[in-house]
C-alpha cells in the first residue's frame, strides 16, 4: 500500500474515533502529507487545463498569477512523486503551461503575455494576456522562472515530450533580457515596468527577491545576464539586528525568508555578506522564525491566540484587505494568523513549526480548513476567518514540507548549471571555503573602512604578482566618479585612501582589476 494511501486511512481513522467521542492525535507525517496533497489540489484543479495557467486565489473570477503557476510547476512534480498524479499527466500539464509562456505575444498592453522576455504579473485565464492594469513584475517572472527551472530538472527523460519540456524551459528563459530591467538603475534590478510609464522602483536590501537576482546573474544568455554588481547593490540595502535574542538580516513578514529557499538550498553556502556575518542565508532565516514564534509568545499587541504554538505573520489577506504584515519589528500586526507562515518555515525550525502546526490541525481545523488546505488567514481578536486559499500560500507550503521530508526540490534545482553561474556571480562559497571570495587568498579587496564614511575612508587590498592594477569607483547610474590606481604594482598588500568630500550621499561601487583578477564591494557615503 502506498504511503499516501496508508496516511489517508489514518486520517480517516482519526475522524471516526473523533465522532465518537474519543480524542486521537494524528501523526504529524499524515498531516504534512495531507497539507500536501490538498495544496497539489489547487495547483492541479485551479487552472486552466487548455492552457496551464493556475489561479492566484480559489475564486471564480480569479486571474493568473504568473508566481502561482511557478510555485505550482514545482507542486506537479512534487505530486508525481507522491503518486497524486501520473508522470505522463503531469508532463502534458507542464508542457502546456511553457508552451503557454513560449507562444505567447510579447509587447506593450493588454493583448501580450509579456514584454522583453518577461511576463505581466496578472493573466486572464481564459486569454493569457495582461489582465488588470497588471505590471510587468520582475520578482513574480523570477519565481515563475524558479518553477520553470525546476520542472525542466524533474522531466529528464529521453523521450521527445521531456525533451521538449527541457528545450521549452530553455527557450523561455534564454529571451528574458534581465540586463534590460534595470531600467534606469545601472546595476540593480527595477521592480517593475508599465505600458506608458516605463521601469519603476528598484530591489534593495533583503527580501524574497534573491532568486531573482540569481536566475538575473545566471542566464544562459550572456547579453542577458545581471552583473556581479547588481548583488552588491541588493546586499548594500541590508539591514542587520538583534531582536528577542536572535541577531540575523531583518525583513518582519516571514515570506521574504521563504520563497527563494524554496528552490535555492543555502545551507551550506554563503556570500560575502553572510561571510562576514558566520552564518548563512538558511540560518538567518532560522532566526527569523525563531524570533517571530517569541514575538508571537511575547505578544506586546495582547491579540487574541497569540503564543508560542499560535503564530504566523506574512502578507496575507487581513479583514479589511491585504497586507504585508510581519514581526519583528512589528510591521502592520494586526492580530491576523496566516498559516504559511509557520507551515513553510518548517525545514528551518521544526521544533518550533510542528506544535504550531499541530495547534492549527487539532484545535481550529473546523473554521480554518478547507478541500484545498487551510484558508489564507484568519483573525480570532475579531472573529474573521478568510474565505479564499491563495496560490502563493499553498506552493511554498508544499515545496518546503518536502524539502524537509527529503530535500528533492533543492536536490534538483541546485544541479543546474545556470542557477550555479548566478550563485557564483553573487559571490556564494562552501562556508568552509576562505572567507568572502571565489579567489584564491593571493588576490583580494578588502571592505573599505570606516563604512559608512564621511568624507574619507581607506581600501585595502592584495595582488600576488606583479600586474597593472586599476581601482575605480562608480555611482549607482554606471558612472566613474573616480579612479584611485592606474598602474603597475609589484606583488604585495596596499592601502589607499579614498577622499569623497566633492561627492554627494549615497551608496557607491569600487572595483579592482589586476591581470585576470576582479572583484568589486559596495560603500556608502554618508554627509
Amino acid at each position: 500500500m502506498k504511503a499516501h494511501m496508508r496516511r489517508y486511512l489514518v486520517i480517516l481513522l482519526v475522524s471516526v474515533l473523533e465522532a465518537g467521542g474519543l480524542r486521537a492525535q494524528t501523526p504529524v507525517s499524515a498531516i504534512l502529507d495531507t497539507i500536501q496533497h490538498t495544496a497539489f489540489n489547487f495547483f492541479w484543479n485551479e487552472a486552466n487545463a487548455a492552457n496551464g495557467l493556475i489561479k492566484d486565489r480559489s475564486t471564480s473570477s480569479s486571474p493568473c498569477s504568473i508566481a502561482s503557476t511557478g510555485f505550482g510547476l514545482s507542486a506537479i512534480c512534487i505530486g508525481v512523486d507522491h503518486g497524486w498524479v501520473t508522470r505522463a499527466a503531469a508532463r502534458d500539464r507542464v508542457l502546456t503551461t511553457l508552451k503557454t509562456f513560449w507562444y505567447g505575444p510579447q509587447g506593450s498592453g493588454d493583448s501580450y503575455i509579456g514584454n522583453f522576455g518577461l511576463f505581466y504579473h496578472f493573466l486572464d485565464m481564459t486569454t493569457a494576456r495582461r489582465t488588470g492594469g497588471s505590471e510587468l513584475s520582475t520578482i513574480d517572472t523570477g519565481l515563475l522562472l524558479a518553477g520553470i527551472i525546476d520542472a525542466k530538472q524533474y522531466f529528464n527523460g529521453a523521450d521527445s515530450l521531456e525533451t521538449e519540456v527541457r528545450n521549452l524551459a530553455d527557450s523561455i528563459y534564454l529571451r528574458m533580457q534581465w540586463s534590460y530591467t534595470r531600467g534606469s538603475n545601472a546595476f540593480g534590478l527595477a521592480m517593475g515596468w508599465q505600458p506608458g510609464s516605463g521601469f519603476f522602483g528598484q530591489w534593495i536590501g533583503y527580501c524574497e527577491a534573491s532568486i531573482m537576482y540569481i536566475l538575473a546573474m545566471g542566464s544562459p544568455a550572456p547579453q542577458n545576464r545581471l552583473t556581479q554588481y547588481g548583488w552588491l547593490v541588493w546586499t548594500n540595502g541590508y539591514s542587520w539586528n538583534t531582536e528577542y535574542g536572535y541577531s540575523y538580516v531583518i525583513f518582519p513578514p516571514l515570506f521574504g525568508h521563504q520563497y527563494s529557499q524554496c528552490w535555492l538550498d543555502l545551507r551550506a553556502i554563503a556570500d560575502d555578506y553572510m561571510n562576514s556575518a558566520g552564518i548563512t542565508y538558511f540560518e538567518n532565516s532560522r532566526r527569523a522564525t525563531l524570533a517571530q514564534q517569541a514575538y508571537a509568545a511575547a505578544n506586546p499587541g495582547h491579540f487574541a491566540g497569540y503564543s508560542d504554538s499560535l503564530w504566523g505573520l506574512t502578507a496575507s489577506d487581513v479583514p479589511n484587505g491585504y497586507n504585508a504584515r510581519g514581526a519583528p519589528p512589528a510591521q502592520n500586526d494586526d492580530g491576523t494568523i496566516t498559516p504559511t507562515a509557520p507551515i513553510s518555515s518548517i525545514p528551518f525550525a521544526p521544533d518550533a513549526v510542528i506544535p504550531a502546526i499541530r495547534n492549527m490541525w487539532e484545535n481550529y481545523r473546523s473554521a480554518i480548513w478547507t478541500p484545498y488546505g487551510f484558508r489564507d488567514a484568519f483573525n480570532l481578536s475579531v472573529n474573521w476567518y478568510d474565505t479564499d486559499v491563495i496560490g502563493i500560500d499553498q506552493g511554498p507550503m508544499i515545496i518546503m514540507i518536502e524539502n524537509y521530508l527529503n530535500g528533492r526540490v533543492w536536490t534538483r534545482f541546485m544541479q543546474n548549471p545556470d542557477v550555479q553561474r548566478g550563485l557564483q556571480a553573487a559571490g556564494f562559497v562552501p562556508v568552509s571555503a576562505v572567507k568572502g571570495s571565489l579567489t584564491p587568498f593571493e588576490y583580494s579587496l578588502g571592505q573599505n573602512f570606516p563604512n559608512p564614511f564621511n568624507p574619507t575612508t581607506k581600501i585595502a587590498f592584495r595582488i600576488a604578482h606583479q600586474d597593472h592594477v586599476t581601482l575605480e569607483v562608480y555611482d549607482l547610474l554606471g558612472r566613474r566618479v573616480a579612479m584611485l590606481l592606474d598602474e603597475s604594482r609589484p606583488a604585495g598588500s596596499y592601502t589607499l585612501d579614498f577622499d569623497a568630500r566633492a561627492l554627494p550621499s549615497g551608496t557607491y561601487i569600487y572595483r579592482l582589476r589586476a591581470g585576470g583578477f576582479t572583484q568589486a564591494r559596495s560603500m556608502i557615503l554618508l554627509k
